[in-house]
């Protein structure tokens, strides 16, 4: 399974931004599905999680009621709708599925950048 990322960029504060995962491969056997960030100097940390067909989501506290995780599985893809966003928010993106082999597969990151 091959994990790639868009949708980031430089933005100001206030601002939305919709992160993309476009999965490819052997994408018949991905369930849960995850994005993570890390900022500058900082342990990566989980933003989102969403169910094998999305009917589960959860995410971390600092941007419960901003940001939105959902996907399409028919495309292979999932999202990240980012609203409001903040400068603690800046951080390099990623993307992480699990098979059902409980294989982990991770894309290479997009970098969000929010100013103040």
């Amino acid at each position: 399974v091959q994990l790639v990322e868009s949708g980031g960029g430089l933005v100001q504060a206030g601002d939305s931004l919709r992160l993309s995962c476009a999965a490819s491969g052997s994408t018949f056997g991905i369930n849960t599905m995850r994005w993570y960030r890390q900022a500058a100097g900082k342990q990566r940390e989980l933003v989102a999680t969403i169910s094998s067909i999305g009917d589960i989501t959860s995410y971390t506290d600092s941007v419960k009621g901003r940001f939105t995780i959902s996907r399409d599985s028919a495309k292979n893809r999932m999202y990240l709708q980012m609203n409001s966003l903040k400068p603690e928010d800046t951080a390099m993106y990623y993307c992480y599925a699990t098979d059902n082999k409980f294989y982990a597969y991770w894309g290479q990151g997009t970098q969000v950048t929010v100013s103040s």
